[in-house]
């Protein structure tokens, strides 16, 4: 069996003396692993890094077992990020979240979305609220997405400003009001209909809702925490927020 696909370099490690096991991320076939020979030699150790975008051909005898794999560099987004630790504990986070999509099931939506948001990964004034919007993706492909179209309680569309921290669902701000120190704020621009740029404030929110909802559901099949990285990000945004007052 053999494949060729695009791919974000996950987690390297090495394997006996001169191969390493390489996580990816993929367009078409999903999270998976290979083998590829020679990997810790000097000249591939800088394609190797986790974020990454190559190219990737795969081979094995059978789906099922570990392919070999043959890689090339199509951008290295790891150095650009090697100076901002901003961006460098996004990149972490990112890869470290991806780690809960079942082995071999494709995600080309989130792969998509994972490419645009590193495209934009020297630019803070625009990753941040992508990234958000990342995590809000991630709970779909998850199986765990928010419903955000209606409010819960009366169904209409317009003026949602809080989440169900039960449902996962939106709810406006006259339905919210007599609970709203029990609801989650909604940031606008998770709606559709929000064009303008968010603030840092807006974006924590988002961060603050996605990682509620990310922290609820996958505990209820593991006790599970946050990547550090992703808190870590967190705490530089809020300081560049800061800075910019």
């Amino acid at each position: 069996m053999k494949w060729c696909d695009e791919a974000i370099i996950l987690s390297v490690r090495s394997h006996g003396e001169t191969a390493v096991i390489v996580e990816l991320f993929t367009r078409n076939h999903g999270r998976t692993f290979g083998l590829m020979l020679g990997g810790q030699s000097r000249k591939r150790r800088p394609m190797l890094q986790m974020g990454n975008h190559v190219d990737a051909t795969w081979n094995a005898r059978l789906g099922e077992h570990l392919g070999r794999i043959q890689l090339e560099l199509h951008t290295a987004y790891a150095a650009r990020v090697l100076e901002d630790a901003a961006a460098l504990a996004m990149l972490i986070s990112m890869s470290s979240l991806i780690r809960h999509l079942p082995e071999r099931d494709p995600h080309a939506n989130l792969f998509e979305i994972s490419i645009f948001v590193l495209k934009f990964i020297n630019d803070i004034r625009v990753w941040p609220a992508l990234y958000a919007r990342w995590e809000l993706t991630l709970l779909d492909e998850l199986g765990f997405g928010l419903d955000l179209s209606s409010c819960a309680a009366t169904h209409v569309r317009d003026n949602l400003v809080y989440v169900s921290p039960k449902s996962g669902k939106a709810v406006s701000e006259i339905a919210g009001a007599p609970y709203k120190d029990k609801l989650l704020p909604l940031p606008q621009f998770f709606c559709n209909q929000h064009n303008s740029v968010p603030s840092v404030n807006d974006v924590l929110n988002g961060l603050r809702l996605t990682g509620f909802f990310l922290t609820a559901r996958l505990s209820s099949q593991q006790k599970y925490i946050l990547p550090e990285a992703r808190e870590r990000m967190k705490d530089l945004l809020h300081r560049f927020k800061v800075d910019k007052v």
